[in-house]
């Protein structure tokens, strides 16, 4: 349904306006940005400088102070590499990953070159030239070696080092790689990482090849594009916060998610931007540098589509796989993506697989998925205290164990979209189903199991915690903090938290705080800020239970 059009808002210009004032404030004399230890994104900001530059109607447009900063950022790149064109890959933590050709930094450093290289002196220049040349060399020789988010950002920089220095092998490299990235994209909108889609590095691959098609206007990956914004769209809560539920790589977070000029080249794409834009200028928030100036140089406008968190009714499937389901105030996704569990940090195991949005409560259920924590699984089969995170550890062992099973082996989507379920496989013939019903006044969770219920079965809801507010059970009210819960529920019970009620079954077991892994973090620990409330209810064969949600007006 196209109701409307969408241009990018005068705050884009505004707020890049800004924006650069105060970049230009933080830069040291050596050249660099950031504040210690300094790390090579953080010149980053190179590009939002280059733009600022080059855009008429900034404040900064043809501004000396401006040019002077681009040139002393990007020397200050070029004197940072080695021999290879490589930085340390440090965080801002002062922990140490080895060299990488920041592909970040190394795109903006490119295209910020592309816009202001003619402006520069003539010794600057080459030594701009000289480093860029060094790492694209190495990019093109070394970094495209497999089809993966990182390479294809690296080669949409790679297309444009072809057209500055005219290298067209370059140009042709990167255009054929960026071509297989876009014909390797599922028929639903997704790059497949860790054999499954993912949500927020999807961004990634749509931005990369955005950037390329404003460079190119090779029309062979607009069709990817509008897959990926489609797919956004289709997995983007009301409140502008991604659905975690398909996501094999990362929990939710809640905030707006901001795409890219890559999303804006269809109508469903530029309605989700509006939509998100509308939502995040509602909160007084304010667009980065970064992001600015790239919906400035490259976005379209257009025909706009009205998202489907935004319509009052609505269901959305992606093939067999998975399903938005809108009833509002409710939103709702059931996942049927399962893989073998990776055996590396980066891929989370598939073991989550419904969420529950209200449009006042915000994210109720659900969360999104990790690794070494089976109380964050739908359903567990056996001991779930044989699989656990030890602290300290950095290269733990992911597999299975003896004597537990928390992931399925496959599943399957029911056809019905007005009570939705999904139907999870485990191993022996144990199969778990989870059925949603949404009404106006309620949301209901049914959990059951089927099969030979020898191993001690359960299923398992994970709750977003609001730290610093009350959860209540009975008379007892327990502000969220540090302090642990583990309350068994003996009788049905209302537990009240954020806003939200659950009618709880009896039998069940309310446990905070259920921490996850955290693969960004060397010893995978996590924070408080990142551990999920989990009702944990047994299950019988052939007898169902279920949650029942409620907010109040």
């Amino acid at each position: 349904m196209t109701n409307m059009q969408w241009q990018p808002e005068g705050d884009l210009l505004r707020h890049l306006d800004d924006c650069v004032t105060q970049i230009l404030m933080t830069q040291k004399d050596n050249g660099q940005f950031g504040i210690e230890p300094w790390i090579s994104t953080d010149q980053n900001v190179l590009w939002p400088l280059a733009v600022a530059w080059a855009q008429e109607g900034s404040v900064h447009y043809q501004s000396d102070a401006a040019l002077d900063a681009i040139i002393r950022g990007g020397l200050a790149l070029h004197e940072a590499q080695d021999e290879k064109g490589m930085w340390m890959f440090r965080k801002k933590d002062y922990s140490e990953w080895g060299p990488i050709r920041m592909p970040w930094a190394y795109s903006r450093w490119m295209r910020a070159f592309a816009i202001v290289g003619d402006a520069m002196p003539a010794a600057a220049h080459d030594k701009w030239s000289e480093g860029l040349r060094l790492g694209y060399g190495g990019i093109a020789a070394e970094e495209l070696g497999r089809i993966h988010n990182i390479p294809a950002h690296h080669a949409m920089g790679l297309y444009c080092a072809g057209q500055v220095f005219e290298r067209e092998g370059w140009c042709e490299q990167a255009a054929t790689f960026l071509r297989q990235v876009a014909a390797s994209q599922s028929p639903h909108g997704w790059w497949a990482e860790h054999d499954g889609p993912v949500v927020a590095y999807n961004f990634v691959y749509a931005d990369a090849l955005g950037a390329y098609y404003s460079m190119s206007a090779d029309a062979l990956v607009l069709p990817a594009l509008e897959q990926a914004a489609t797919y956004h769209a289709t997995f983007t809560y009301p409140d502008g916060s991604c659905v975690e539920t398909i996501d094999g790589r990362n929990p939710y977070h809640d905030g707006i998610r901001l795409g890219n000029a890559g999303l804006t080249r269809s109508a469903a794409g530029r309605g989700w931007t509006a939509q998100q834009h509308r939502l995040y200028l509602a909160q007084d928030q304010r667009f980065d540098a970064d992001y600015a100036a790239s919906m400035l140089a490259y976005a379209e406008s257009g025909d706009a589509e009205t998202p489907p968190g935004a319509r009052t009714i609505h269901t959305q499937r992606m093939g067999e796989q998975a399903l938005t389901r809108r009833r509002a105030p409710w939103f709702a996704c059931l996942s049927a993506y399962t893989v073998d569990i990776p055996q590396n940090r980066w891929g989370q195991d598939r073991q989550s697989f419904v969420s529950l949005y209200h449009d006042t409560a915000g994210l109720i259920a659900g969360g999104g998925n990790t690794k070494l924590q089976p109380l964050w699984s739908t359903f567990t089969l056996g001991d779930t205290s044989l699989l656990q995170h030890v602290p300290g550890e950095e290269e733990p062992d992911f597999s299975a164990v003896d004597g537990l099973v928390h992931c399925p082996q496959s599943a399957t989507l029911g056809s019905d979209d007005e009570s939705v379920s999904v139907i999870l496989d485990y191993t022996q013939g144990i199969h778990g189903r989870v059925e949603l019903a949404l009404e106006d006044e309620s949301a209901t969770i049914i959990f059951s199991a089927v099969g030979d219920l020898e191993m001690q079965v359960a299923a398992h809801l994970t709750l977003l915690p609001h730290l610093g507010t009350a959860i209540s059970w009975n008379d007892t009210d327990v502000i969220l903090s540090e302090e642990s819960i583990d309350q068994p529920i003996a009788s049905a019970t209302t537990i009240s938290h954020a806003g939200w009620q659950m009618i709880c079954p009896a039998g069940s077991r309310l446990r905070w705080p259920v921490l996850p892994h955290n693969p960004y973090r060397k010893d995978g620990h996590a924070t408080i800020e990142e551990a999920r409330v989990v009702l944990t209810m047994p299950l019988t064969k052939d007898t169902p239970t279920s949650v029942e949600f409620r907010v109040p007006r």
